[in-house]
């Protein structure tokens, strides 16, 4: 994800990619992605909200920094209370996806459906490696994040506002295999229909390598619960990249949720190139 978990994953496979990552040159290394990714889930209602998210990814790494820019286009079609990135909430927009142009929002306990497609939330985040040793095989970055709120509310694509985020990621290659986690900390904002409180996040996993091409791994992520009427996030993925040369490589991860915050599944690939 994305789709709600879009930018967990996204970490999550950077993660597993670190060593090979920071070995970047002093120069500066630019990248470029795109991807599709697609989740389906009840998220605690009645009604079944599938997700697609088309993200094109620009990247920029030099010596300890990296920047990144996150433009999706997403599809959402399901119950109107389910917001991209969010999960559940309770959205009193009258405006917002399946209320049609209304002066009120439906009765509460009601769930409406629809559908909606734009620009997602872009995103902009800037790390920074606190620490690496000699051979690279360690290392603890911190990232700064901020969420533009560039989706249109009224469709229901997002909540309008901007979020801002810390996160503190470390890893530790151990011959073939790789062990990384992180903590992590976003400040939402509250629209005038939809009450945010900030939250923590976590994630801990492992990649093993299989080749001088090919490596595969698992992670598991929990948020807490941000949203009035919501839950918390808790989900497994399993991921594979594999590297066709220096400059080209593919990612593709499949994952599930097991709490109402998460969908129950979802799936996705990107490829990248990097020059």
């Amino acid at each position: 994800m994305r789709n709600p978990h879009l930018w967990m994953i996204a970490g999550g496979l950077l993660l597993a990619g670190a060593p090979a990552a920071h070995a970047a040159t002093d120069d500066g290394q630019f990248s470029l992605s795109a991807g599709a990714d697609y989740s389906s889930g009840k998220y605690g209602t009645s009604a079944t909200t599938d997700i697609w998210s088309v993200p094109v990814t620009a990247a920029y790494q030099s010596d300890r920094w990296t920047f990144k820019l996150v433009v999706p286009y997403i599809n959402i079609s399901g119950a109107d209370n389910v917001i991209p990135g969010v999960g559940r909430v309770k959205n009193g927009n009258p405006n917002g996806r399946g209320h049609g142009k209304g002066s009120v929002p439906p009765a509460p306990g009601t769930t409406t459906t629809g559908s909606a497609s734009g620009l997602g939330d872009v995103t902009a985040s800037l790390g920074y490696e606190l620490f690496t040793n000699a051979d690279h095989t360690a290392g603890l970055d911190l990232t700064g994040k901020v969420k533009f709120g560039t989706a249109d509310e009224n469709k229901g694509l997002g909540t309008g506002k901007n979020d801002y985020g810390l996160a503190l990621d470390a890893y530790k290659v151990m011959g073939d295999w790789t062990a990384f986690g992180g903590v992590g900390w976003m400040k939402y904002t509250s629209s005038s229909y939809i009450q945010l409180k900030n939250g923590f996040n976590a994630n801990v996993g492992m990649g093993y390598k299989l080749g001088g091409s090919d490596d595969i791994g698992a992670y598991y992520y929990y948020r807490e619960r941000i949203a009035t009427g919501g839950a918390p996030q808790s989900e497994v993925t399993g991921y594979w990249n594999h590297k066709f040369n220096d400059s080209l490589r593919v990612q593709a991860y499949v994952m599930g949720g097991f709490a109402d915050g998460s969908p129950d599944y979802g799936v996705g690939a990107s490829l990248k190139y990097s020059f």
